[in-house]
């Protein structure tokens, strides 16, 4: 979107962000916020607005790095991107449900992974950290082949559907 912050770009009427965190609030007991921008607008939205503990922002598992790392030990952290502003309102029960044991689960529509769009368990913050300190950025690549996360199916491919780009803000086409 050309060095924007997305999050805060209105789609519908409203910022991105506000309108996932309205979908997600229900879901959960807190609302963590990874921002390292106008961390004073996603404080007014959220319980707690986390910026990445690495520097040069690394991307997307940064930002998961940091939640996990201000975690209890057996807690559980549901995420999602900011710019899926129709996401199932249950995605954390189903997400919960397909678990199978396994400390990680991600959402999958129309045969398309939605790895931002996960469950994690607080044990996976010391292997992300590691796997970041390798270098590693891939949050696909690390879900599955490190974490062994379960793949959870949704019907709704729509509940999925990624504003990426400032036509998309007009809406589906």
């Amino acid at each position: 979107m050309g060095g924007v912050d997305k999050g805060l770009q209105h789609y519908q009427g409203q910022p991105l962000a506000l309108q996932v965190l309205a979908r997600l609030r229900p879901q959960v007991d807190r609302v963590l916020v990874s921002a390292n921008r106008h961390q004073d607008v996603y404080a007014e939205w959220c319980d707690t607005v986390l910026a990445d503990r690495l520097a040069d922002y690394p991307g997307p598992l940064a930002g998961i790095d940091a939640a996990l790392c201000g975690l209890g030990a057996d807690e559980w952290l549901l995420t999602a991107a900011c710019d899926l502003p129709e996401l199932p309102l249950d995605l954390g029960d189903r997400l919960a449900a397909g678990l199978a044991g396994r400390p990680a689960a991600i959402a999958r529509s129309g045969g398309r992974l939605h790895p931002t769009c996960a469950l994690l368990h607080a044990s996976l913050g010391p292997g992300l950290a590691a796997y970041l300190a390798d270098g590693g950025r891939r949050v696909q690549a690390w879900l599955l082949e490190q974490c062994h996360a379960a793949v959870v199916d949704f019907d709704d491919a729509a509940a999925f559907r990624n504003v990426n780009t400032l036509e998309d803000l007009n809406g589906p086409a």
